[in-house]
């Protein structure tokens, strides 16, 4: 059964500051992208080049990810591949347990969180300490990333600083950016030392050289690796490209996409282990080899994760993450969502307007509001649309087939003007809960035409 975004929006729409604040945030960094974008003339050929690499990318895989492992496993590392969550889990634990890891370090992945990793590691003994900054937060507080980038988008730093002075002994009230950025640091340096192994995910895994490739603005990931014996970098099938040359194209459009920024302040490759340590990369399908059949949103395997769908959306901007019942939001969380289990979550497809500003801005070209569309399409074969839509598109669709009856309807129509107030704003009129109903014409636009127009001649 799927989750209504609409319910769960009404939630995050009760504190309108906080979602003037929300939204003004995203759209800031939406507007920095435009800027750095327009910064190079050859912006949209580069995109271009993304998506037609990402197209040829993603119907080779096979042969790339073949070339990637036995170039990986001529640098020394032991790769491993795995069909589903599960088994990814299994095999992470697997290793940790191997060498008798009480405690991991780990960088920010949106396939941990995929795969429901922390839960899974925690449960079983291990102790997970998350080192993006974002991530750890979130982490102390028990929740889950609101943005695939930015995952702690919709905290105020007053909300930070106050769980700083809860759980690490801050100045209660100091809520300056710096005094707690130090403060964190301060906190995770201690886990980067303690810790017995480190763990990341990767943006791009090169089947020329057999490396992955990790973008970070803090250094965590660097620090992680470089600080432990034992190092896991796991990533989805479809993070496999050709060359650095392809990389290099990437590079140019991944953190502009993300943050409005030209490259990412720290770009790290992981080749070979540390000399007397082990570098172990897990691979995952986890539906995607399932996604590479669907012609009509296979395109979703050219995302690089840049989250520049959710900067520009006005529908994530003013209901939040937490809004969205697939643990990516936006709308690439839509559609992966969808591919994922169409059911489940069918009650995300309602949160778009189709004004189509994803698919303008995504950096790889990939379609996200026209397959939103087509996902509307698919609702009813589902058992999915909504009941009182399919009433009122029956209603409309019975008076409009009557010329006769939708002009006298339209006749009518300004006799509402003169109703009393409950009779408009009530249960039945979901327009009106946040809107006020437009004032109708008191002669209709047929009715002038017919008058000035049609007589004349």
């Amino acid at each position: 059964m799927s989750t209504s975004h609409a319910a769960a929006a009404a939630r995050f729409l009760e504190n309108m500051e906080r979602t003037s604040w929300h939204n003004q945030s995203l759209w800031f960094v939406r507007q920095k992208r435009d800027r750095v974008s327009k910064q190079l003339p050859e912006w949209e050929e580069l995109r271009q080049l993304a998506h037609d690499i990402k197209r040829y990318n993603v119907t080779h895989l096979d042969s790339l990810l073949e070339r990637f492992e036995a170039k990986a496993q001529a640098n020394g590392v032991t790769v491993h591949w795995a069909v589903d969550a599960e088994e990814h889990n299994r095999i992470v634990h697997g290793l940790l347990e191997q060498h008798g890891v009480k405690r991991l370090v780990k960088s920010k992945s949106m396939l941990s969180e995929e795969c429901e990793l922390n839960a899974y590691l925690m449960a079983r003994g291990i102790d997970v300490i998350e080192s993006d900054l974002g991530e750890r937060i979130l982490q102390l507080m028990h929740q889950h990333p609101s943005h695939i980038v930015m995952p702690a988008i919709h905290l105020k730093r007053e909300e930070v600083a106050e769980l700083f002075a809860r759980e690490m002994g801050t100045e209660p009230g100091n809520s300056d950016p710096t005094y707690l950025t130090h403060a964190a640091r301060a906190n995770l340096r201690r886990h980067f030392l303690e810790a017995d192994a480190a763990m990341t995910g990767g943006n791009f895994a090169i089947a020329e050289t057999g490396e992955v490739v990790v973008c970070t603005n803090e250094g965590n990931a660097d620090m992680g690796m470089a600080c432990q014996k034992l190092n896991i970098c796991s990533f989805g099938i479809e993070k496999v490209i050709e060359s650095l040359d392809q990389l290099a194209v990437f590079q140019r459009l991944l953190a502009r996409s993300a943050t409005g920024q030209a490259s990412t302040t720290y770009t790290s490759s992981f080749r070979k282990p540390q000399e007397g340590g082990e570098l172990h990369f897990v691979i995952v399908d986890n539906g995607r080899s399932s996604i590479i059949a669907d012609k009509e949103h296979d395109k979703l395997l050219n995302c690089i994760r840049c989250g520049a769908c959710m900067n520009t959306c006005p529908v994530y901007r003013r209901s939040g993450g937490y809004s969205y019942s697939y643990f990516i939001p936006g709308p690439i969380g839509i559609n992966l969502g969808m591919v994922h289990d169409p059911v489940r979550y069918a009650g995300n497809v309602s949160a778009c307007t189709l004004c189509l500003s994803c698919s303008n801005v995504c950096p790889v070209k990939i379609d996200l509001g026209e397959q939103i569309y087509r996902w509307r399409q698919q609702l009813d074969k589902l058992g999915q649309a909504n009941k009182e839509k399919k009433l009122m598109s029956y209603g409309m669709k019975f008076l409009m087939e009557r010329p006769g009856l939708f002009n006298t309807a339209l006749r009518c129509a300004p006799v509402a003007n003169h109703l009393p107030r409950f009779l408009l704003y009530n249960s039945l009129n979901a327009w009106g809960k946040g809107r006020e109903l437009p004032h109708f014409a008191s002669q209709s636009f047929n009715d002038w035409w017919i008058k000035t127009q049609v007589k004349k001649k």
